[in-house]
Protein backbone atom coordinates (compact mmCIF):
# COMPACT_ATOMS: atom_id res chain seq x y z
CA UNK A 1 0.00 0.00 0.00
CA UNK A 2 1.12 3.37 -0.74
CA UNK A 3 1.40 6.59 1.41
CA UNK A 4 -0.95 9.04 -0.14
CA UNK A 5 0.14 13.14 0.00
CA UNK A 6 -1.28 16.18 -0.46
CA UNK A 7 0.33 19.00 -2.69
CA UNK A 8 0.69 22.10 -1.29
CA UNK A 9 0.81 24.29 -3.97
CA UNK A 10 2.65 27.38 -3.11
CA UNK A 11 2.04 29.16 -7.13
CA UNK A 12 -1.75 28.96 -6.34
CA UNK A 13 -2.98 30.21 -2.76
CA UNK A 14 -1.76 32.24 0.14
CA UNK A 15 0.64 30.34 2.63
CA UNK A 16 -2.10 31.25 5.11
CA UNK A 17 -4.70 28.80 3.17
CA UNK A 18 -2.36 26.28 2.79
CA UNK A 19 -1.70 25.90 6.24
CA UNK A 20 -5.45 25.28 7.17
CA UNK A 21 -5.37 23.02 4.27
CA UNK A 22 -2.57 20.31 5.07
CA UNK A 23 -4.59 20.15 8.57
CA UNK A 24 -7.32 19.62 6.67
CA UNK A 25 -5.71 17.08 4.71
CA UNK A 26 -4.31 15.09 8.04
CA UNK A 27 -7.32 15.13 9.43
CA UNK A 28 -9.07 13.33 6.15
CA UNK A 29 -6.14 10.86 6.38
CA UNK A 30 -3.33 12.18 3.83
CA UNK A 31 -0.21 10.92 5.70
CA UNK A 32 2.37 13.24 3.45
CA UNK A 33 2.59 16.49 2.15
CA UNK A 34 4.39 17.94 -0.69
CA UNK A 35 5.66 21.66 -0.90
CA UNK A 36 6.55 23.57 -4.37
CA UNK A 37 9.00 26.18 -3.98
CA UNK A 38 8.39 29.01 -6.03
CA UNK A 39 9.24 32.33 -6.97
CA UNK A 40 6.54 32.65 -9.49
CA UNK A 41 3.79 31.44 -10.28
CA UNK A 42 3.28 29.53 -13.62
CA UNK A 43 0.16 32.48 -14.68
CA UNK A 44 -0.89 35.60 -13.64
CA UNK A 45 -4.54 33.85 -13.11
CA UNK A 46 -2.54 31.67 -10.23
CA UNK A 47 -1.20 34.54 -8.58
CA UNK A 48 0.65 33.95 -5.44
CA UNK A 49 4.48 32.47 -4.21
CA UNK A 50 5.05 32.37 -0.54
CA UNK A 51 8.36 31.04 0.75
CA UNK A 52 8.16 27.22 1.33
CA UNK A 53 10.70 27.42 3.99
CA UNK A 54 9.59 29.87 5.90
CA UNK A 55 5.92 27.82 5.89
CA UNK A 56 7.18 24.55 6.28
CA UNK A 57 8.32 25.14 9.53
CA UNK A 58 5.00 26.29 10.39
CA UNK A 59 3.06 23.33 8.95
CA UNK A 60 4.98 20.59 10.50
CA UNK A 61 4.59 22.21 13.65
CA UNK A 62 0.86 22.40 13.28
CA UNK A 63 0.54 18.78 11.21
CA UNK A 64 2.33 16.23 13.57
CA UNK A 65 1.33 13.48 11.86
CA UNK A 66 2.19 14.31 8.40
CA UNK A 67 5.85 13.70 6.72
CA UNK A 68 6.83 17.13 4.46
CA UNK A 69 8.77 16.69 0.90
CA UNK A 70 9.96 19.85 -0.87
CA UNK A 71 10.87 20.20 -4.66
CA UNK A 72 14.39 22.34 -4.28
CA UNK A 73 16.86 23.55 -7.23
CA UNK A 74 19.78 24.24 -5.27
CA UNK A 75 22.78 26.55 -7.25
CA UNK A 76 21.12 29.56 -8.77
CA UNK A 77 18.79 31.21 -6.51
CA UNK A 78 19.64 29.02 -3.18
CA UNK A 79 23.50 28.21 -2.52
CA UNK A 80 23.40 24.08 -1.60
CA UNK A 81 25.06 24.99 1.89
CA UNK A 82 22.11 27.20 2.49
CA UNK A 83 19.58 24.55 1.31
CA UNK A 84 21.93 21.85 3.76
CA UNK A 85 21.33 24.21 6.79
CA UNK A 86 17.62 24.81 5.91
CA UNK A 87 17.09 20.76 5.71
CA UNK A 88 18.84 19.61 8.65
CA UNK A 89 17.02 22.12 11.17
CA UNK A 90 14.12 20.62 9.68
CA UNK A 91 15.09 17.22 10.11
CA UNK A 92 16.47 18.17 13.57
CA UNK A 93 12.94 19.73 14.83
CA UNK A 94 10.88 16.96 13.57
CA UNK A 95 12.87 13.82 13.38
CA UNK A 96 12.28 11.32 10.28
CA UNK A 97 9.39 13.50 9.14
CA UNK A 98 11.49 15.09 6.23
CA UNK A 99 13.02 14.51 2.97
CA UNK A 100 14.43 16.61 0.54
CA UNK A 101 13.97 16.56 -3.37
CA UNK A 102 16.04 18.19 -6.43
CA UNK A 103 15.94 18.97 -9.70
CA UNK A 104 17.64 20.94 -11.84
CA UNK A 105 15.01 24.20 -12.04
CA UNK A 106 13.28 26.46 -14.17
CA UNK A 107 14.30 29.66 -15.47
CA UNK A 108 10.78 31.10 -14.00
CA UNK A 109 11.87 30.89 -10.38
CA UNK A 110 15.89 30.81 -10.60
CA UNK A 111 16.86 33.16 -13.27
CA UNK A 112 16.09 36.16 -11.08
CA UNK A 113 19.59 35.97 -9.83
CA UNK A 114 20.34 38.05 -13.23
CA UNK A 115 23.11 35.32 -13.60
CA UNK A 116 23.18 33.64 -17.02
CA UNK A 117 20.53 30.78 -17.05
CA UNK A 118 22.69 27.37 -18.61
CA UNK A 119 22.23 24.70 -20.43
CA UNK A 120 20.36 21.34 -19.04
CA UNK A 121 23.82 19.43 -19.20
CA UNK A 122 25.41 22.18 -16.88
CA UNK A 123 22.50 22.48 -14.60
CA UNK A 124 22.35 18.71 -14.24
CA UNK A 125 26.19 18.59 -13.18
CA UNK A 126 25.45 21.93 -10.92
CA UNK A 127 22.93 20.21 -9.66
CA UNK A 128 24.64 16.62 -8.27
CA UNK A 129 27.88 19.31 -7.45
CA UNK A 130 25.34 20.50 -5.30
CA UNK A 131 23.73 17.46 -3.84
CA UNK A 132 27.89 16.24 -2.69
CA UNK A 133 27.99 19.50 -1.01
CA UNK A 134 24.92 19.17 1.07
CA UNK A 135 25.87 15.41 1.59
CA UNK A 136 29.76 16.25 3.05
CA UNK A 137 28.24 19.16 5.19
CA UNK A 138 25.41 16.86 6.60
CA UNK A 139 28.48 14.67 7.53
CA UNK A 140 29.95 17.41 9.38
CA UNK A 141 32.95 18.27 6.88
CA UNK A 142 34.27 21.15 6.37
CA UNK A 143 33.39 21.96 2.64
CA UNK A 144 35.51 24.14 0.23
CA UNK A 145 34.49 23.30 -3.43
CA UNK A 146 35.02 25.37 -6.24
CA UNK A 147 33.20 24.18 -9.56
CA UNK A 148 30.36 25.20 -10.86
CA UNK A 149 29.16 26.31 -7.36
CA UNK A 150 31.70 27.90 -4.78
CA UNK A 151 32.25 27.18 -1.27
CA UNK A 152 34.46 28.46 1.48
CA UNK A 153 35.69 26.87 4.76
CA UNK A 154 31.97 25.80 5.13
CA UNK A 155 30.84 23.37 8.42
CA UNK A 156 26.97 22.79 9.27
CA UNK A 157 27.22 22.55 13.48
CA UNK A 158 23.29 21.80 13.37
CA UNK A 159 22.90 18.54 12.02
CA UNK A 160 20.15 16.02 12.92
CA UNK A 161 20.90 12.54 14.38
CA UNK A 162 18.78 11.16 11.39
CA UNK A 163 19.26 12.46 7.80
CA UNK A 164 16.69 13.26 4.98
CA UNK A 165 16.67 11.63 1.90
CA UNK A 166 17.86 13.05 -1.53
CA UNK A 167 15.30 12.30 -3.45
CA UNK A 168 16.29 13.44 -7.47
CA UNK A 169 13.07 14.50 -9.74
CA UNK A 170 12.69 13.33 -13.16
CA UNK A 171 10.59 14.38 -16.27
CA UNK A 172 12.65 12.29 -19.17
CA UNK A 173 13.77 8.54 -18.93
CA UNK A 174 17.36 10.22 -19.34
CA UNK A 175 17.40 12.38 -16.44
CA UNK A 176 15.92 9.13 -14.28
CA UNK A 177 18.50 6.85 -15.69
CA UNK A 178 21.34 9.68 -14.27
CA UNK A 179 19.10 9.81 -11.03
CA UNK A 180 19.80 6.37 -10.49
CA UNK A 181 23.34 6.32 -9.59
CA UNK A 182 23.59 8.59 -7.24
CA UNK A 183 19.94 10.03 -5.74
CA UNK A 184 18.45 8.23 -2.53
CA UNK A 185 15.11 8.07 -4.89
CA UNK A 186 13.44 8.83 -7.55
CA UNK A 187 10.02 11.88 -7.79
CA UNK A 188 8.15 12.26 -10.81
CA UNK A 189 4.92 13.05 -12.22
CA UNK A 190 2.35 11.22 -14.02
CA UNK A 191 2.60 10.82 -17.25
CA UNK A 192 0.43 8.51 -19.65
CA UNK A 193 1.10 5.53 -18.13
CA UNK A 194 3.41 3.82 -21.24
CA UNK A 195 6.04 7.12 -21.15
CA UNK A 196 6.01 6.82 -17.33
CA UNK A 197 6.91 3.42 -17.57
CA UNK A 198 9.90 4.05 -19.44
CA UNK A 199 10.61 6.96 -16.57
CA UNK A 200 10.61 3.95 -13.92
CA UNK A 201 12.13 1.43 -16.42
CA UNK A 202 14.87 3.93 -16.77
CA UNK A 203 15.46 4.79 -12.98
CA UNK A 204 15.97 0.92 -11.82
CA UNK A 205 18.14 0.41 -14.70
CA UNK A 206 20.68 2.97 -14.03
CA UNK A 207 21.04 2.08 -10.59
CA UNK A 208 17.51 2.93 -9.02
CA UNK A 209 16.46 -0.92 -8.40
CA UNK A 210 14.83 -0.82 -4.96
CA UNK A 211 15.16 2.55 -4.13
CA UNK A 212 11.69 4.24 -3.45
CA UNK A 213 9.29 6.62 -5.53
CA UNK A 214 7.14 9.40 -5.28
CA UNK A 215 4.93 10.12 -7.82
CA UNK A 216 2.91 13.41 -8.29
CA UNK A 217 -0.36 13.22 -9.44
CA UNK A 218 -2.05 16.51 -11.22
CA UNK A 219 -5.85 15.76 -10.90
CA UNK A 220 -8.69 17.92 -11.17
CA UNK A 221 -11.76 16.75 -9.22
CA UNK A 222 -15.25 18.49 -9.22
CA UNK A 223 -18.65 17.35 -8.91
CA UNK A 224 -19.38 17.86 -13.03
CA UNK A 225 -16.82 16.43 -15.29
CA UNK A 226 -17.16 19.53 -17.52
CA UNK A 227 -17.09 21.23 -14.62
CA UNK A 228 -13.84 20.13 -13.50
CA UNK A 229 -12.55 20.26 -16.95
CA UNK A 230 -12.93 23.62 -17.13
CA UNK A 231 -11.53 24.57 -13.99
CA UNK A 232 -8.58 22.31 -14.47
CA UNK A 233 -7.93 24.54 -17.97
CA UNK A 234 -8.13 27.47 -15.97
CA UNK A 235 -5.80 27.04 -13.23
CA UNK A 236 -3.34 24.34 -15.06
CA UNK A 237 -3.45 25.10 -18.94
CA UNK A 238 0.73 26.28 -18.64
CA UNK A 239 1.69 23.08 -17.21
CA UNK A 240 1.17 21.21 -20.32
CA UNK A 241 4.42 21.44 -22.24
CA UNK A 242 7.29 19.68 -22.85
CA UNK A 243 10.47 20.40 -20.14
CA UNK A 244 12.81 22.01 -22.64
CA UNK A 245 9.51 24.88 -22.87
CA UNK A 246 8.70 24.63 -19.20
CA UNK A 247 12.48 25.02 -17.94
CA UNK A 248 13.04 27.72 -20.12
CA UNK A 249 10.23 30.47 -20.29
CA UNK A 250 10.75 33.47 -17.76
CA UNK A 251 7.85 35.02 -16.68
CA UNK A 252 4.13 34.23 -15.53
CA UNK A 253 3.31 36.68 -18.41
CA UNK A 254 5.46 34.48 -20.86
CA UNK A 255 3.89 31.08 -19.89
CA UNK A 256 0.23 33.13 -20.47
CA UNK A 257 1.03 33.68 -23.99
CA UNK A 258 1.84 30.37 -24.38
CA UNK A 259 -1.31 28.94 -22.57
CA UNK A 260 -3.67 30.61 -24.51
CA UNK A 261 -3.16 28.35 -27.62
CA UNK A 262 -4.20 25.24 -25.39
CA UNK A 263 -7.87 24.13 -25.95
CA UNK A 264 -9.51 22.61 -22.52
CA UNK A 265 -9.40 18.86 -24.16
CA UNK A 266 -5.54 18.84 -24.42
CA UNK A 267 -5.53 18.24 -20.62
CA UNK A 268 -6.68 15.19 -20.26
CA UNK A 269 -3.45 13.52 -21.31
CA UNK A 270 -1.72 15.56 -18.56
CA UNK A 271 -4.16 16.05 -16.14
CA UNK A 272 -6.72 13.17 -14.68
CA UNK A 273 -10.15 15.40 -14.75
CA UNK A 274 -13.30 13.58 -13.53
CA UNK A 275 -15.83 13.36 -11.08
CA UNK A 276 -16.20 9.38 -10.54
CA UNK A 277 -14.10 8.80 -7.71
CA UNK A 278 -14.00 5.41 -8.41
CA UNK A 279 -12.20 6.33 -11.92
CA UNK A 280 -9.66 8.36 -8.86
CA UNK A 281 -8.92 4.92 -7.10
CA UNK A 282 -8.38 2.76 -10.33
CA UNK A 283 -5.65 5.46 -11.94
CA UNK A 284 -3.72 5.70 -8.55
CA UNK A 285 -3.82 2.12 -8.38
CA UNK A 286 -2.33 1.55 -11.84
CA UNK A 287 0.20 3.79 -10.05
CA UNK A 288 0.86 2.05 -7.12
CA UNK A 289 1.25 -1.31 -9.45
CA UNK A 290 4.13 0.45 -11.20
CA UNK A 291 5.60 0.53 -7.38
CA UNK A 292 5.26 3.98 -6.56
CA UNK A 293 5.51 4.11 -2.25
CA UNK A 294 4.13 7.77 -1.94
CA UNK A 295 1.48 9.21 -4.54
CA UNK A 296 0.90 12.96 -3.80
CA UNK A 297 -2.24 14.45 -5.31
CA UNK A 298 -2.16 18.03 -6.80
CA UNK A 299 -5.78 19.18 -6.97
CA UNK A 300 -5.05 21.50 -9.80
CA UNK A 301 -8.61 23.35 -9.61
CA UNK A 302 -8.88 25.90 -6.79
CA UNK A 303 -11.80 23.59 -4.97
CA UNK A 304 -8.96 22.35 -2.39
CA UNK A 305 -11.82 21.79 0.41
CA UNK A 306 -13.98 19.72 -1.57
CA UNK A 307 -11.24 17.92 -3.45
CA UNK A 308 -9.51 17.37 0.20
CA UNK A 309 -12.87 16.54 2.13
CA UNK A 310 -14.44 13.62 -0.54
CA UNK A 311 -11.33 11.72 -1.31
CA UNK A 312 -10.88 11.22 2.61
CA UNK A 313 -13.79 9.96 2.77
CA UNK A 314 -14.07 8.00 -0.90
CA UNK A 315 -10.56 7.73 -2.17
CA UNK A 316 -8.17 7.45 0.70
CA UNK A 317 -10.22 4.33 1.96
CA UNK A 318 -10.68 2.08 -1.56
CA UNK A 319 -7.15 2.28 -1.05
CA UNK A 320 -6.07 1.43 1.86
CA UNK A 321 -8.26 -2.01 1.55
Amino acid sequence: MANIGYHVSHEQFKPSELLEWVQMAEQAGFTLALSSDHFHPWSEQQGQSGFAWSWLGAAMQATPNLSYRVVCAPGQRYHPAIIAQAAATLAEMFPNRFWLTVGSGQALNEAITGEHWPCKSQRNARLKECVDVIRALWAGETVTHHGLVCVEEAKLYTRPQTLPLIFGAAITAETARWLGSWADGLITISHPLPKLKEVVDAFRSGGGEGKPMILKVQLCYDRDRESALQKAHQQWRNNIFQNILMSELRTPQQFDAAGAFVQPQELYDFVRISSDTQQFVNWLQEYIDLGFEEIILHNVSREQELFIEVFGEKVLPALAR
